[in-house]
Order: C-alpha cells, then structure tokens, then sequence
C-alpha cells in the first residue's frame, strides 16, 4: 500500500517539475520575444488624408525590431495633433513623413492658390496665415452654401504692399506654434492692415471647383474664421506639442 502511495507521489511530483520547467520556460520565451519586438505608433483604423490626428486614433503594436526604421513613431503623444499627408491604414506603422504640423505648406495632393480679389465678396479680418477658414458661395441667382465639406488652411494673407498681416511684436504664427491662445488672440487685435490678397492651399479639384464657380462674376466667396483654428492650440496645450 505504502509502494502504491510513493509512486502516485513520485508520478505527481514529476508531473509538477514538468510543469514548471514549462512555465520558466514559456516565461523566458516571452522576455526573448519582448526584447526582440519594439510598440511602434499605429492608427486604430483608416484615417485620410488632410485629417488631425486625436489621441483616440492611434495605439502601439509591437513589431519586430528588424522592421523598426528610425522614421517609425514610437510615441503617441507626437503625433496628437498633427495631420495626414496621406491616407493612414489600419495597424499600418506611423512614419514622420506621413504626418506633418506645419500646415502653411500645401501637401503632396495640393497647391498653393491666391484667390483673385474679384472672386471674393468678404473675408474675415481676423485670419492670418496657419488658419483654418470655411468658404460659402454666394450669388445673385443661386442660394447660398459652403462650397467645401472641411475647412482649408490659409497659407498667407497680405496688403496692397504685399506685405504679410501680422503684429510685428507678438507674430501670430509664433502664438499658433506654441500653442498660446491669449498671445495668439492679441496679435489678432494688434495686427493692422485691410487684407488684399489671401492665399489658400487647396488641392486641383477644389480650385478649379471654386474658380468655375467665381470666374463670370455672378457668384462671389464668403470667407469665414473657423474654430479648428483654436481647436489645434488646444490640442498643443494639452499634449505640450505645438500644433
């Protein structure tokens, strides 16, 4: 009785060393593996092309470390805020160049356009260049409407003199850069000059939409601030990056 016992003891405590030597080395497995990958920013679903980039969207996938290219982000709090150059899949690993801040640029689908000053009815004294403006058609025969679904960003706005809106003390861009709403309000208030020419980056398809539109002289454009503007200072507060 007592042989029959030990080896049911025996046979147990096999089966327990067996099990750990298992687990330390599925343990170990799993450390290897963990130092052989790295979490890389990746968006949680397909994101186009011109669209801002909230914490909401992105999350890390681990990755072989083989993969990994220096352009990779491993960081998401670097890309909040920040807009597509490109479309962006699923799980696809963010690239620097798929991304950018400094929007007065026009991206690898736009231009940068100045709208003919015949073509504009008003425009709001308060944009300057960075901004994000709304554009409505407006015409004797036809009922108003917004021309485009998504703001489009103003690339610069100037005088007669060709010379660039903005205070000269407390730039505007600088405020927008820093993500400083107050500065940036300021220099709106201090900023002198009636705006003759404003340039916006839109892509072929728009212009020649917008200029089809305008170019006879029955329809003219209205544009208006829009409040991404803010919204992108905002988002730079809050993640300490400038927009």
């Amino acid at each position: 009785m007592n042989r029959k016992r030990n080896v049911y003891i025996s046979i147990a405590a096999a089966l327990m060393s067996a099990l750990l030597v298992y687990g330390v080395y599925v343990l170990q497995l799993r450390h290897v593996r963990f130092q052989e990958t790295i979490g890389v920013v990746v968006p949680k679903r397909f994101i186009p092309a011109g669209e801002q980039l909230a914490p909401d969207m992105l999350e890390l996938k681990q990755i072989s470390r083989a993969a990994y290219v220096p352009d990779m982000l491993i960081d998401p709090k670097e890309a909040v805020g920040m807009e597509t150059v490109v479309p962006l899949g699923s799980s696809e690993p963010l690239l620097n160049w798929k991304v950018d801040r400094y929007r007065l640029l026009p991206d690898r689908q736009q231009s940068t356009f100045q709208v003919p000053r015949d073509y504009v009815l008003s425009v709001s004294n308060g944009i300057r260049a960075g901004d994000k403006v709304i554009l409505y058609i407006s015409g004797k025969n036809a009922a108003s409407e917004r021309l485009f679904v998504k703001p489009v960003t103003v690339a610069s706005v100037k005088t007669s003199a060709n010379v660039e809106i903005d205070d000269a003390d407390n730039p505007n861009l600088l405020s927008l850069a820093s993500g400083d709403k107050e500065r940036m309000y300021a220099s709106r208030r201090d900023a002198n000059g009636m705006i003759d020419y404003i340039n916006l980056n839109l892509t072929e398809e728009q212009w020649l939409k917008l200029d089809t539109l305008c170019k006879d002289g029955q329809s003219k454009l209205v544009i208006a601030y829009s409040p991404e503007s803010l919204d992108i200072v905002e988002t730079a507060a809050g993640t300490g990056a400038a927009p």
